[in-house]
């Protein structure tokens, strides 16, 4: 079974990026009947926060996107601590001492000669009496994983094609601080082989930590993954803006913006398909399919995420929406505005207009009287459905006005707007009364 998994860390609230990540792999599994998981991966005591990460399951609700577990990191030291030793028994992990500032250095000489900046493996060289005397000066290690240089890492992505790395042109990467937290990269293997993922779906920037994690899972004796990294996502402009960096789904739900909508966009974006603001999650994981992503960057356009949320507003059943309408706006008032959407909150402006007060207009002389005259016709028309209809029909007769003479100052009159929802369906609302009242006001 195909089972793929999110891992945010609580350190911060979700923004586009994450969320297009987790759909991404939602869709993965559900396109074959798998399991979508979530990891929260908290091993940074000091930034993770608790409300971080009641929000990471509110966003993903709010989307619609369920995972069938839940596990927390930092509810699984004791496996990572077990797992540890038992590399370290096989020494696949050894201690380091060097000091940031000596790192640098090292680094910089390095790039001096002309050769690749990697770690030169001189802690290896520390007999065991050194490493007792630092041990015994209180000086605690800092520890990394042993590649196996022998060969390449390679494994075929599925998104980019296959992939080769050099392991003797990588510094064997740091898996745990000298305080004894963890880093990223050895946990996450631990937990997918516990977890069972088989698909690991990602951004590109992970693709240098996959070919350290395909020899940690080979080494931990775990089944490598089927790994595939997206390209990352990017503003209209080219690159990452601050705004879209931090656009978070309280922002997007205060915007205005629908779940679907942000579904429709990002479940499309990095591939050749276009968004189809009509397809929900059942139907975009039905055609979710790895080899439609290219490798351009994915730019996501906060303009073409408005035209998609405009498209589902206007296929909004009342029922739908009822909850978020003024006091007293029914089934016909949502239709009859409907139309004129691009959020569902501006539904209440257009109440407003509905149940007044508006302001009336400063019309020429000749409309004013073309207005008198329309309330006196409207007094004598029977007060149904083709109301509006009947009316400009009568004073087309009586005036011989049309097209814009005909309808704009009625328009302006009854909602002092220039342009919005059909007449024939907003004067019924408005209703007798506040019609005329509207009319002779002017």
């Amino acid at each position: 079974m195909t089972t793929t998994r999110f891992a945010p860390s609580p350190t911060g609230l979700l923004h586009v990026g994450n969320i297009r990540t987790a759909l991404h792999n939602w869709l993965l599994a559900k396109r074959s009947g798998g399991r979508f998981l979530l990891r929260i991966d908290d091993t940074d005591a000091a930034r993770s926060r608790e409300d971080y990460v009641e929000a990471i399951r509110a966003d993903l609700a709010w989307l619609g996107i369920a995972a069938e577990g839940e596990e927390r990191q930092s509810q699984r030291f004791a496996l990572y601590e077990a797992e540890f030793e038992r590399l370290k028994g096989e020494g696949r992990v050894y201690p380091c001492w060097e000091s940031p500032q000596e790192l640098e250095l090292k680094r910089k000489v390095l790039l001096g000669r002309g050769l690749p900046p990697i770690y030169d493996r001189g802690a290896l060289a520390l007999s065991e009496e050194e490493k007792a005397q630092k041990v015994a000066a209180g000086d605690a290690p800092h520890w990394r994983f042993l590649l196996d240089r022998d060969e390449p890492i390679a494994w075929e992505d599925g998104i980019r094609g296959p992939q080769s790395f050099e392991a003797a042109m990588m510094s064997d990467p740091v898996i745990r601080r000298a305080d004894g937290s963890w880093l990223y990269m050895l946990p996450s293997v631990i937990d997918d082989i516990a977890m069972g993922v088989t698909d690991v779906l990602r951004g590109e920037d992970h693709v240098s930590n996959t070919a350290a994690q395909v020899q940690m899972f080979t080494a931990l004796g775990g089944t490598v993954p089927r790994f595939a990294h997206e390209a990352l996502l990017v503003g209209t402009e080219g690159k990452l803006s601050k705004r879209l960096g931090s656009l978070g789904m309280a922002q997007l739900r205060e915007d205005g913006i629908e779940p679907e909508a942000l579904i429709a966009l990002l479940g499309r974006l990095g591939t050749s398909d276009p968004v189809d603001p009509a397809l929900r999650l059942a139907d975009l994981a039905a055609s979710f399919d790895l080899s439609r992503f290219g490798r351009a960057p994915a730019r996501f356009d906060e303009t073409e995420l408005a035209r998609v949320n405009a498209a589902i507003v206007h296929t909004l059943p009342y029922e739908a929406v009822a909850e978020r309408l003024p006091d007293g706006m029914d089934a016909a008032a949502w239709e009859a505005v409907r139309p004129n959407l691009a959020h569902v909150h501006e539904a209440a402006d257009w109440w407003q207009v509905v149940t007044g007060p508006i302001a009336a207009p400063d019309l020429a002389e000749e409309d004013r009287t073309y207005l008198a005259s329309a309330g006196e016709v409207l007094e004598g028309l029977d007060w149904e459905p083709g109301v509006w209809k009947a009316l400009t029909s009568a004073l087309k007769e009586a005036t011989g006005r049309k097209g814009k003479a005909l309808f704009l100052p009625l328009r302006l009159a009854l909602t002092g707007m220039e342009h919005g929802p059909d007449m024939g369906a907003m004067l019924p609302l408005i209703g007798r009364a506040a019609a005329l009242e509207r009319l002779r006001a002017v």
